[in-house]
């Protein structure tokens, strides 16, 4: 695996290294090894999907709050999708700026996202899937969200959302402080 570095601290690309015959090729995916020379985090305590029919889905911004950690490592084994995170940890050198990776079944990138990072994602295509590795459990009751399209966060999606849920349309924007208005 090559990890590259974002603008976002912690945030980190990840890329396959094929080793390829005339049968196709074989990579790691993740090992714990590697990530852990990278300062990242190797706990896996849940795995989760996300299938989505509608190309223009957006699902995100998400996170959760502290001091329920939940890193993921983000895959698209269907279709494609931009991906993004956002930095709104307020004490990370790089809060408020973000880094949009588009991933696909086709460049088989994946996109390791810190703890406290909100996430999101919107499909390109139709039938896009989407699977995580997740540092830590879920915690529903400390699940917040930003809005997608906040002006505080600069991000330019590369398509127009036509599909999104009522809960992530009405997350507050942000006042100039990166503080919930």
């Amino acid at each position: 695996m090559r990890f590259h570095r974002t603008a976002v601290d912690g945030v980190v690309v990840v890329e396959l290294e094929e080793q390829a015959d005339e049968r196709g090729f074989f990579a790691r995916i993740f090992d714990a090894t590697d990530f852990a020379a990278e300062g990242l985090d190797t706990a896996v305590v849940q795995c989760n999907t996300s299938y989505n029919r509608c190309a223009g889905t957006l699902r995100g911004l998400h996170r959760q709050r502290p001091p329920f950690a939940e890193g993921k490592l983000v895959r698209c084994v269907a279709g494609a999708i931009a991906d993004v995170a956002v930095d709104v940890r307020p004490t990370s050198p790089t809060h408020m700026r973000h880094a949009l990776v588009e991933l696909s079944a086709a460049n088989r990138l994946a996109l390791f996202v810190p703890p406290y990072v909100a996430h999101g994602f919107l499909t390109i295509v139709n039938g896009t899937e989407v699977t995580y590795q997740m540092s830590g459990p879920h915690v529903p009751e400390a699940g917040e969200g930003f809005r997608h399209d906040d002006p505080a966060f600069g991000v330019e999606w590369p398509a127009e959302v036509q599909v999104i849920s009522d809960r992530d349309a009405s997350w507050p924007l942000l006042d100039r402080r990166g503080a919930p208005s």
